[in-house]
């Protein structure tokens, strides 16, 4: 299963950048596991997106602490909208990634 995760900050971006760098080293660690395919900031820079891979039948609690480790969570600084994500049109290729 697929899932598009949202970011909004919470807070402005200069309060927000001194978290960024142990939030990407916890996507580093959803990338080693096979979770994360790909993410980045939004432009303008009001937040960011990810894309996951989970295993199907993966429930919300699941995806839920997912987003609840992320540093950004936990210390408040943004809120993320999750989207389950059934691609058809290309996901022959997105599966091989």
């Amino acid at each position: 299963m697929y899932v598009i995760a949202i970011l909004r900050y919470r807070e402005p971006l200069e309060k927000v950048l001194p978290t960024v760098e142990r939030h990407r080293a916890y996507l580093g660690t959803l990338r080693d596991r096979g979770i994360l395919l790909v993410s980045g900031p939004l432009d303008p820079r009001y937040g960011g997106a990810l894309l996951l891979r989970v295993p199907d039948g993966t429930g919300l609690e699941e995806l839920d602490r997912i987003r609840d480790q992320d540093p950004f969570v936990i210390e408040r600084l943004a809120q993320y909208e999750i989207m389950p994500w059934a691609p058809t049109n290309g996901k022959d290729k997105l599966d091989l990634l």
